[in-house]
């Protein structure tokens, strides 16, 4: 028998596994995508008000493969597709994440390289502290000032539990930098705050166990919110585990955050704290380079001191202004420590 002879036909090509048809890198872009504010954000589940409306029924939705780990925080404005009716059992996507008008970021400590997005699109930061059970601690206040100027949020001082002690004192401190200070008792409803809250987005921060859940649920009854005892050395348990954005009676939404013990700023320098007060910021442009604005002997040739001498700007908000700076600089008595 001879041999068989062979030819092209005789041969086979196997497809590929993915098919011959080459890979577009083309992606929709989804003009039909329907904007909701992100509430809440759950082990990969992000819960959202389609158009920012507290009324409407809330989407659960995925987050769209073709944005990679984009992180995604409540106060999000996003571009939601797929079955956006809320009902049980359903999932829409994420395809779009709209640029961020405003930011609180905080780090672990003041060395930690990586920021923590905690609310996007804020207009207001509601620094919250009690004036006894615990004590107030202005170093805290203090940088959470500084992370509200450089992120672009209008703060606001709550000062609670005054029926406890008298917030004078406390309040002395801030004065001259011009931001709203509002005193609350546990005995009245914070209806001073409910004004400041009202119509807009508002984050809540605070220590643990200054009162933040308990005037949530003045502030909003149905939210039922977790309040918790005070420790009997001043710390409080966390009774708000995760931020979430709650609809409020008139409109608008607070943003109940985890209580936090430590507030990092490695990513703030005093420049972006500047930036936030317009009769200083183009001032500081004749600042030499490297210049922390904190004044003699750090700074001696701090621009803000020559708007002092000129008489454009009162010394005493030039000097809480650099109360707050302070908290910037290395070794600040309110810096968190690396193990917290």
């Amino acid at each position: 028998m001879s041999p068989r002879e062979y030819d092209e036909t005789d041969v086979r090509i196997r497809p590929g596994r993915r098919g011959s048809r080459p890979r577009t890198k083309r992606r929709p872009d989804h003009a039909d995508a329907e904007e909701a504010m992100v509430i809440a954000v759950d082990r990969g589940r992000w819960t959202c008000a389609p158009g920012g409306d507290a009324k409407a029924p809330p989407v659960t939705a995925m987050r769209a493969r073709e944005l990679g780990r984009t992180p995604i925080v409540v106060g999000d404005r996003v571009g939601l597709v797929g079955d956006l009716s809320g009902a049980p059992d359903t999932l829409a996507r994420i395809v779009r994440v709209e640029e961020r008008r405003t930011v609180l970021r905080r780090t672990a400590d003041d060395t930690d390289p990586f920021e923590r997005i905690v609310v996007a699109n804020a207009g207001q930061l509601v620094i919250v502290t009690s004036l006894a059970d615990p004590v107030p601690r202005t170093g805290f206040v203090d940088r959470c000032l500084v992370a509200a100027f450089a992120g672009g949020l209008t703060p606001v001082l709550c000062l609670t539990k005054a029926d406890l002690a008298d917030p004078a004192p406390f309040a002395a401190h801030y004065a001259e930098l011009e931001f709203p200070v509002v005193v609350t008792r546990r005995d009245e409803p914070p209806d001073r705050l409910a004004e400041l809250l009202d119509g807009g987005v508002s984050a809540l921060v605070g220590h643990s166990g200054v009162g933040k859940s308990t005037l949530v649920n003045a502030l909003l009854p149905e939210a039922r919110r977790l309040t918790g005892v005070v420790s009997g050395v001043g710390k409080g348990r966390h009774t708000t585990v995760a931020a979430v954005a709650l609809p409020l009676p008139d409109g608008g939404w607070v943003v109940d955050t985890p209580g936090v013990r430590s507030f990092g700023l490695a990513h703030v320098t005093s420049d972006d704290v500047i930036k936030a007060f317009d009769d200083l910021a183009s001032a500081v442009e004749e600042c030499p380079r490297g210049c922390g604005h904190l004044g003699p002997p750090a700074d001696p040739e701090c621009a803000l001191d020559a708007l002092v001498a000129a008489g454009t700007l009162r010394p005493g908000r030039l000097d809480a202004l650099r109360r707050v700076l302070v908290a910037l600089r290395p070794g600040h008595a309110g810096a968190p420590s690396p193990d917290r």
